[in-house]
C-alpha cells in the first residue's frame, strides 16, 4: 500500500520528467527521486539528453553514499541494457539501494529486465504507482515503442462555429496571442511539426519554435505530394531548424535531395503510414500536426491522430473552411468519439484536448 510519501515523490519524479519534454528523443523522458530511510529527499534528477546520462545517474550522484538503503522512486522501469549509457538498474544495486519504486513498466524489449535485474540483487521492488499520470507524461515514447510510429497530436485554432478562415481565406488571427504562444511550446515538445501543401501556399509558414529561450527546434516536414508548394526562398528552407518535403515517387523537384523524402501516393495524396514510418526512421517519436482541414482528414481517416487539440476562439465567422476535411467519415456510426482530457482558458480562448475512446493502431487504414 503506497504512503502519502511514496505518492509526493513519485509525483515530484514526474514532474521532473516533464523538464526532459522535447531534448531526449528518440530515448524517454524519465525523472528519479531518491529518499532516505526517514523519507528525506536525498538525490533528485531527470533525463536531459538523448546520449547522456538517465534519471537515476543524476539522481544518484546527487544521493552519494546516502543512497545506501534509500529508496529510488522513478517514472519507468529502470533500464536493463547497454546502450550509450550503462544499464541503470545495475547503477542503483551498486549504490546500495533497498528499495525501487517505479510507474511504468518499460515495453521496450532491448531495455526491459530492470525490476527483475533488482529482485535478483535482493532489492525490493514495486511497480504501477501514479502509472496513468507517468505514462501521460511519457505518451509519445510509448506509443512508439508500443505501435511502431510516432506518437500524433493534431492542433487547430478555430471559432466557435468551427471556422478555420472566414469565407475570403483570412484567418490572421482567429486565436489570441495567448493560444498562439501556447502552440510554440507544443513545437519545442515535439520531435517534428508537419503541414500540408495548402498550409504552405496560404501561409508559407515557418514552423519553428520562437519566443521559449533555449528550446529544442523540431524537424519542419511540409507534405507536398505533386512537389509545387514549397519554392525557393520559402521560409522553412532557412537555417533555423531542419526541414523534410515529403513528395509522391513520381514527382518532379528542384529541391536538394538532402530535404526530400519520396513516399508512395495514397488514395488521397501521400501514404499517411508510409509517411509516419519514414519519420519513425529518423528517429521521430512524436509528431505536432499544423496542417490544414485536408491533411488532417488524411490523418484521422489513417487511424493515425492520438490526442487532438483545439484552441477555440470566441468567434462567429458563419462561413469559410471547417477544421477538418473529409475522415472518410460517411454516417454518424463512424463518428470518431472522443474523450475530453482537459480543457483550460488560454487567454480569452478555450484549449480542449482529447483523444480518441478507440485507441489509434499500429497499420493504420487508408481511404
Amino acid at each position: 500500500m503506497a504512503t502519502a510519501a511514496d505518492i509526493a515523490a513519485m509525483r515530484r519524479a514526474i514532474e521532473l520528467a516533464a523538464r526532459g519534454l522535447g531534448s531526449t528523443s528518440p530515448n524517454p523522458v524519465v525523472g528519479c527521486v531518491i529518499t532516505d530511510a526517514s523519507g528525506q529527499v536525498v538525490g533528485e534528477g531527470f533525463h536531459q539528453r538523448a546520449g547522456g546520462p538517465h534519471a537515476e545517474v543524476h539522481a544518484l550522484r546527487a544521493a552519494g553514499d546516502r543512497a545506501r538503503g534509500a529508496t529510488a522512486y522513478v517514472t519507468l522501469e529502470p533500464c536493463n541494457h547497454t546502450g550509450r549509457t550503462g544499464p541503470c538498474a545495475q547503477a542503483l544495486v551498486e549504490a546500495g539501494v533497498s528499495r525501487v519504486v517505479h510507474a511504468v513498466g518499460d515495453p521496450n524489449p532491448q531495455a526491459t529486465g530492470g525490476g527483475d535485474t533488482l529482485r535478483a540483487a535482493g532489492v525490493q521492488v514495486e511497480s504501477g504507482l501514479l502509472a496513468d499520470e507517468a505514462q501521460a507524461g511519457n505518451i509519445a515514447w510509448l506509443t512508439s515503442v508500443r505501435l511502431g510510429r510516432p506518437y500524433v497530436r493534431w492542433k487547430y485554432a478555430a471559432t466557435l462555429d468551427g471556422r478555420i478562415a472566414a469565407r475570403d481565406g483570412t484567418s490572421r488571427w482567429i486565436s489570441s496571442a495567448e493560444s498562439r504562444a501556447d502552440v510554440h511550446r507544443l513545437r519545442a515538445e515535439a520531435d517534428a511539426v508537419v503541414v500540408g501543401s495548402g498550409t504552405m501556399r496560404a501561409d508559407d509558414p515557418h514552423l519553428a519554435v520562437r519566443g521559449i529561450e533555449g528550446a529544442p527546434q523540431p524537424l519542419r516536414v511540409v507534405v507536398d505530394t505533386e512537389a509545387t508548394a514549397v519554392k525557393p526562398g520559402a521560409r522553412v528552407l532557412d537555417d533555423a531548424a531542419p526541414t523534410l518535403v515529403a513528395i509522391a515517387e513520381d514527382a518532379e523537384t528542384d529541391l536538394a535531395e538532402a530535404v526530400v523524402v519520396r513516399l508512395p501516393r495514397a488514395e488521397r495524396g501521400l501514404s499517411v503510414p508510409a509517411l509516419l514510418a519514414a519519420l519513425h526512421e529518423r528517429g521521430v517519436r512524436s509528431v505536432l500536426l499544423e496542417g490544414g482541414p485536408t491533411l488532417a482528414g488524411a490523418f484521422v481517416a489513417a487511424g493515425a491522430v492520438d490526442t487532438v487539440t483545439g484552441y477555440l476562439a470566441p468567434v462567429l465567422l458563419g462561413a469559410g473552411p471547417s477544421a477538418l476535411g473529409d475522415a472518410g467519415i460517411s454516417t454518424i456510426t463512424e463518428a470518431l468519439r472522443l474523450d475530453v482530457t482537459e480543457a483550460v482558458r488560454i487567454g480569452p480562448d478555450l484549449r480542449i484536448t482529447a483523444t480518441p475512446t478507440v485507441p489509434p493502431s499500429a497499420t493504420s487504414k487508408e481511404r
